[in-house]
């Protein structure tokens, strides 16, 4: 029988269907709380969106439409797996994980970021990753200290 006489999708189709994982960073998943609880809720969406799919009834359909869902159910099921929760920082006196540190570049104005985890991550929010070269280059700096990142120069200003 054709394989247009039935409900059943071609090879072709079906890798369609089927995306490439998200790409994983070679770094700790080092989170916050708030971060643990973002990477849990973006978990719980995907599998929603994944079962709310399994009621389509064209085959071909429910596949694309669950494609998406399920590579993202299989990415936030390994960071929550794999976090790292990781407390508030102890003191002030340098630039920890989960601290929030203004700084100035260049004489602008001063910028202020909360250090925290790859996937919470969002400078429009007011956060930036430990990975990032900022987040590297400020990582144990103390008040006071100057250092360089690529052609400018972030002179740390408060942490909080």
């Amino acid at each position: 029988m054709s394989v247009a006489f039935t409900k059943e999708e071609s090879s072709e189709t079906a890798a369609e269907t089927q995306l490439p994982d998200r790409p994983v960073s070679a770094h700790p998943n080092l989170v916050t709380e708030t971060g643990l609880k973002q990477l849990q809720a973006e978990l719980a969406t995907a599998r929603a969106d994944f079962e709310a799919a399994n009621g389509i009834d064209d085959v071909n359909e429910k596949r694309r439409q669950q494609a998406g869902p399920l590579r993202d159910a299989r990415y936030f099921a390994e960071r929550v797996r794999t976090a790292q929760l990781m407390p508030d920082p102890a003191s002030h006196h340098t630039v920890a994980f989960g601290a929030t540190v203004t700084y100035s570049r260049d004489g602008k104005p001063p910028q202020t970021y909360r250090i925290v985890g790859e996937d919470e991550a969002d400078p429009k929010t007011g956060t930036i990753s430990f990975a990032s070269p900022v987040g590297r280059a400020l990582m144990g700096k103390a008040v006071g200290d100057v250092v360089e990142t690529g052609e400018h120069e972030l002179e740390v200003i408060a942490i909080a």
